[in-house]
């Protein structure tokens, strides 16, 4: 009997007792017992290293406006004569339709031989066996799921106690050998057939044949007919053969004492569904320790039937347990066609949320993705992307799905299916799977860190491909478009989304059409009012586009109409007023008005825009119509855009054609008591205020009494276009005196005091009013009255280059504040002192 090479290893006998506190993996135990039965020497069985035992590899590895004042007449070379973008409208709201693994025990299980049985007992066991593996098909997946309380077991030990004759017994499972060395080949009771059924064969029960004699036992003088470098393959084939020999035993020994004992239990079919998870999780288990999960396990058939029998239980804990088990197998066809459908059932029902978040399940899906062929499994990949759409639900398992590659893995995806023509049969089918997909990737959106993974992927280009490719696909223009509609809030995804030159185009295509799918419609304009809000390059592009201003004039109407026509329910039965939200067609009127209003912004694009008569006599009607109690930001958007086109003084202007039907509707904007509506109406009274018909209608109205009460409100934003209606008023000689009975002059003063070296601007707006207010003044104390001496020492103040500086801190606003205060300010300032002086000293 030979001795172990192990260090400290005791001498070998027939069997000797394994000791509790030092366990043995079954590798060891199987050579203990080859050693105490064999009379040569044999090599050492395979195990398995720690990286081959490993699940996965290194497979994912591969995936690798701020606002500026209405224009005043009186200086067109003010900052403040631009128009503004209007309101930045915040993003649109739409909701779509980690894990902490199961840790493999440490305390590894020691296997013991299992004894042999009489051949009466073999055909027992046979015989059961053959009932047990008969052929089932799993039942409808999609039954009503039951939410289970599941506590993970954890794997338990196998029975140390066997006795010494069980031992003893296992040597006659084994032919002697003679004295000569002969090589040995092992021929297993068991099929080796990779489909169809095993023949169960009783453990460690192998035939032995001899094959050839070494070449040491030849006899004295006899010559080898062999040369030596095919002495040297013999060997070396030899070796493998034996390794593989070795590797196949050891597997046969595992699966008869780890594997079978726990599908018997499995087969027992009880109605205790804790029981069955915890013989599934201690399945799973011994199967990653055995190396049998994946498609070179032996008997992987078998384990398969046993497992689809339980399927049809309803309830949810097992059939995870399950759908991860046949899922770590590598099953293909219907197969996994199944088991996807199974983990989609699982993953969709809230109910199971806690148990999903705490298992592995997500690793095979993204194995499945990743590995499984796009056009041969299709419609399993589909099942698969559901999953994993309701999984990223879940924070938990978004930031797992992201740290294992997951959005790379989507846009290769993404890539694949692109890169398959429309002509190609799979083309239309890949469409469900772009749904899923593109779902998951809006999920996806609202995370920082899946976005900057989708930034560094270009995710932007590959978005657009998909959406040109499949326009004609409603369901997936839909659900990329709400990808891009997130996506383009932020600025490096929009100014991608902008980079693609095709993108105007293929918006303006969906927008015809799909006029009135309103679900597309708002999203593709709200994208639109992104891209437009951020630069004058691309309100030009948009702008160049063929019809691209007679589309949004056409779906204006079409949503007008529709807004027109549809339903008001602001009130209950007993009258009292719901607190209302824009209906489908207002939402889509309000995000279309904004593009209006930020393409306005450019010279040559805003021009245009007051020239079309369609669009402003649609923006003029929303004010006829619309009140801003019955929508807001519908009403003050109109108002912007109006305040917008209204700067641009050209010949055909429609807004100055119905500049008298304007300032009526802006007159119900002035009584309301909403301020923001308040302010855009003072707003674009300032453009229209330059021409005499107007300020003839705001003194008619007395609305200049409502511009000074304004000047108390100590907001800049309101007094600043309030003092430009002043301005302009001021231009007609015989509109000047109403400034002093209306206590006008004193309170333009107290701004000067109240924002002096803050805002340059407003100041110099205020002593302007005040210069061609007292243009004929013969003595300052008639024309300023009482603030005469408050005002010399405020512009001695204010000119004064120190206070200048001391105003601002930061370097950058100093300098800009400084040019301004030279070039604007102290000019008029310096000039109005002048007059005050000379005429204050003369009186």
């Amino acid at each position: 009997m030979q001795a172990s090479k192990t260090e400290g290893r005791r001498k070998a006998e027939p069997f000797y007792w394994l000791s509790a506190t030092k366990p043995r993996t079954s590798s060891e135990i199987v050579n203990e017992a080859r050693d105490a039965l064999r009379t040569v020497k044999t090599q050492r069985p395979f195990t398995p290293t720690d990286e081959q035992r490993k699940l996965f590899g290194s497979q994912f590895s591969r995936c690798s406006q701020s606002r500026s004042p209405s224009v005043f007449s009186f200086s067109t070379s003010s900052s403040e004569s631009r128009p503004h973008s209007g309101v930045h409208l915040s993003p649109l709201a739409h909701k779509p339709i980690l894990i902490i693994s199961e840790k493999k025990n440490e305390a590894s299980s020691v296997f013991l031989p299992t004894p042999p049985v009489d051949a009466a007992e073999v055909r027992k066991v046979s015989s059961a066996w053959k009932g047990l593996f008969r052929t089932t098909s799993p039942k409808d997946l999609f039954s009503d799921e039951v939410k289970l309380d599941f506590e993970e077991p954890t794997m338990m030990m196998n029975n140390l106690d066997r006795s010494n004759n069980n031992c003893l017994a296992e040597q006659k499972l084994y032919t002697s050998f003679n004295d000569d060395s002969r090589q040995l080949i092992c021929n297993e009771n068991n099929s080796r057939s990779g489909s169809g059924d095993f023949v169960e064969g009783t453990p460690g029960k192998f035939s032995l044949q001899l094959q050839g004699e070494s070449d040491q036992m030849k006899e004295p003088g006899e010559k080898s007919s062999q040369s030596s470098t095919s002495g040297q393959k013999r060997r070396v084939k030899g070796l493998k053969d034996e390794t593989r020999i070795n590797e196949w035993e050891e597997e046969d020994f595992f699966w008869h004492t780890e594997i079978l004992p726990i599908l018997r239990e499995l087969e027992k079919r009880e109605d205790n569904i804790e029981h069955l998870c915890l013989a599934c999780t201690k399945l799973y288990q011994a199967l990653d320790e055995g190396n049998m999960l994946g498609k070179r396990f032996k008997r992987r058939n078998v384990l398969l039937k046993t497992l689809y029998k339980l399927v049809d239980i309803d309830s949810d804990p097992l059939s995870l347990k399950l759908a991860k088990i046949i899922l770590a197998m590598k099953v293909d066809g219907k197969n996994l066609l199944s088991v996807c459908k199974l983990a989609f059932k699982i993953c969709r029902n809230k109910k199971n949320d806690f148990i999903v978040q705490n298992d592995t399940l997500l690793d095979y899906l993204l194995q499945v993705l990743w590995n499984e062929d796009l056009q041969t499994n299709n419609e399993a990949l589909v099942y698969c992307m559901a999953a994993i759409k309701s999984m990223s639900e879940k924070d938990k398992l978004l930031y797992k799905m992201v740290n294992k590659g997951a959005v790379e893995m989507f846009l290769e995806l993404m890539k694949q299916i692109n890169n398959i023509k429309e002509h190609d049969t799979y083309f239309y089918k890949l469409g469900h799977l772009l749904v899923q997909l593109t779902a998951t990737l809006r999920i996806l959106a609202d995370c920082a860190l899946a976005r900057r993974r989708l930034s560094d992927s270009a995710a932007i280009p590959e978005l657009c491909v998909a959406l040109e490719q499949r326009s004609s696909d409603k369901d997936v223009c839909i659900c990329i478009v709400r990808v891009l509609s997130k996506l383009s809030t932020y600025n490096d995804f929009c100014a991608a989304l902008a980079d693609c030159s095709r993108c105007y185009i293929l918006f303006l295509a969906l927008l015809n059409k799909y006029q009135k799918q309103q679900d597309l419609v708002v999203r593709i304009i709200f994208i639109l009012g992104n891209l437009t809000a951020k630069n004058d390059q691309s309100r030009e592009q948009f702008f160049q586009e063929k019809d691209s201003v007679n589309t949004l004039i056409s779906l204006f109407q079409t949503y007008y109409d529709l807004d027109l026509n549809a339903p008001t329910c602001d009130h209950d039965t007993q009258g009292k007023k719901h607190l209302k939200y824009p209906s489908e067609a207002e939402d889509v009127l309000i995000k279309l008005i904004r593009v209006l209003a930020n393409l306005s912004i450019h010279p040559r694009v805003g021009t245009a825009l007051a020239a079309a008569h369609p669009a402003v006599g649609l923006l003029v009607t929303v004010l006829e119509y619309k009140s801003v109690d019955a929508c807001e930001e519908l009403v003050i958007n109109a108002a912007t855009t109006i305040n917008n086109l209204s700067y641009y003084q050209v010949k055909d202007s429609a807004v100055q054609e119905k500049k008298l039907h304007i300032a009526e509707m802006l007159l119900k904007l002035l009584m309301s008591d909403n301020m923001d509506a308040v302010v855009e109406a003072v707003r674009v009274f300032g453009n229209l205020s330059q021409h005499r018909e107007i300020r003839d209608f705001i003194m008619q109205k007395k609305i200049y009494k409502f511009m000074i009460a304004l000047l108390d409100s100590k907001n800049r934003e309101v007094c600043f276009p309030a003092c430009g209606v002043l301005l302009n008023l001021t231009v007609d000689e015989n509109k000047r005196a109403f400034l002093m009975e209306e206590g006008g002059i004193g309170k333009l003063v107290d701004c000067l005091q109240d924002f002096g070296p803050a805002d340059w601007q407003l100041s110099c707006l205020i002593c302007k009013t005040l210069w061609n207010y007292s243009e004929s003044m013969t003595s300052a104390a008639s024309c300023f009255g009482g603030d005469t001496d408050t005002l010399l020492v405020l512009l001695t103040a204010l000119l004064d280059e120190e206070v200048e500086l001391e105003c601002s801190l930061d370097r950058g606003i100093k300098d800009c504040q400084r040019v301004y205060w030279e070039r604007e300010f102290k000019p008029v300032a310096e000039k109005l002192l002048d007059r005050i002086q000379s005429h204050h000293s003369s009186s």
